[in-house]
């Protein structure tokens, strides 16, 4: 008689899910906002806006994943920062509209779930919402046996916020002369992985464990360092001052994001420089990568930008560096179209 057949020997374990299920239940509930209506495990999120804070209220949504980057993470076999970068890709681009974020979802697909794993990657990501001050009000976690290696998953993520509709930035008020401010990146963030571990892990044939002095850090820590989170300093420098356009910068870096926020007829002059991450000088070094190119894959240390009428542009400055994060004056729009970067910073 053979052997009787059940879910777990096809793969798909129930009593490790909920075993997952026990282990990142405190981390969810320890983002949850006033308005949060439901608690986990059930099959929907609620969530109770307050529309009297706002005249007109105007939904905001963004969807992400964290890319290659997870590839790091497998072989670091280090777990707790990649939700973070979920997180980050998701709200920063909503940030851009001059949303604040509310709630967020995640969807994490593996081979076999194992429930420590879940558990880091979980508690990244209610931590990156804890920074975003967003609740964590639902997510989906599917085991698919055979469809990924042993290890390894796939993230993504879902943000949803509110702006009054007369305080949507959507670039429409940029105009030449605005000033052009860049706020710091904590490194790679999280694109342009896949140039990345061409060049320092494929052909330079660096470990991922090994100390490199120039980073004064293992390699794998410089590429686990987990995006920079903007929208508490976002919605802080919107409550004290104009800003005329946003940007994310992500894949694409200047040359594709900025136009993104320019009106038809302005462009961008990026001539003053900043403190580029040497991660970024190791990876141009060694993989022989024209400057231009660096501009148009990676955001080379600044993660964010602000269009600034010009008399503000110095009270700006003030106030993130006061939020604790370093920003610079970087260029300013000017008619025309496209971006352009000075040689001085190219070379």
């Amino acid at each position: 008689m053979s052997e009787e057949m059940d879910y777990k020997k096809a793969g798909v374990d129930i009593d490790a899910a909920n075993q997952a299920v026990d282990k990142i239940k405190g981390w969810v509930q320890k983002t949850y906002r006033k308005e949060v209506l439901t608690d986990i495990g059930g099959f929907g999120g609620l969530f109770a806006l307050d529309v009297e804070k706002y005249r007109e209220p105007v939904l905001v949504s963004g969807t992400d994943g964290v890319g290659t980057k997870l590839k790091a993470a497998f072989l670091m076999d280090r777990h707790g920062t990649v939700g973070i970068d979920l997180v980050a890709m998701c709200v920063n681009d909503i940030a851009v509209l001059g949303a604040e974020p509310l709630f967020f979802l995640d969807y994490l697909a593996v081979g076999k779930l194992e429930p420590d794993q879940a558990a880091q990657i979980v508690q990244g990501i209610a931590r990156g919402c804890r920074q975003a001050g967003c609740a964590l009000i639902g997510g989906e976690t599917a085991e698919m046996p055979g469809f990924y290696s042993p290890g390894e998953y796939d993230l993504a993520g879902f943000a949803v916020g509110v702006v009054d509709r007369e305080k949507i930035i959507d670039g429409s008020r940029v105009s030449p002369g605005d000033k052009i401010i860049g706020i710091e990146s904590s490194g790679l963030h999280s694109n342009g992985y896949s140039l990345v571990r061409k060049v320092l892990l494929e052909e330079k044939e660096h470990r991922i464990k090994e100390y490199i002095p120039r980073l004064n850090c293992i390699l794998g820590e410089e590429l686990l360092k987990s995006t920079t989170i903007y929208t508490e300093l976002v919605l802080e420098i919107l409550k004290k001052h104009t800003v005329n356009g946003m940007v994310h910068i992500t894949g694409g870096g200047f040359y594709e994001n900025i136009p993104r926020v320019l009106p038809m007829g302005t462009g961008a002059v990026i001539n003053r420089g900043w403190n580029v991450p040497e991660i970024f000088s190791m990876i141009q070094e060694e993989g022989g990568i024209k400057p231009r190119e660096m501009f148009r894959t990676f955001n080379m240390g600044i993660g964010f930008m602000l269009m600034v009428p010009a008399r503000e542009e110095k009270e700006i400055l003030e106030t993130i560096s006061r939020g604790g994060k370093q920003g610079w004056s970087l260029g300013e729009v000017v008619s025309g179209e496209g971006v352009e970067i000075s040689k001085e910073i190219l070379s």
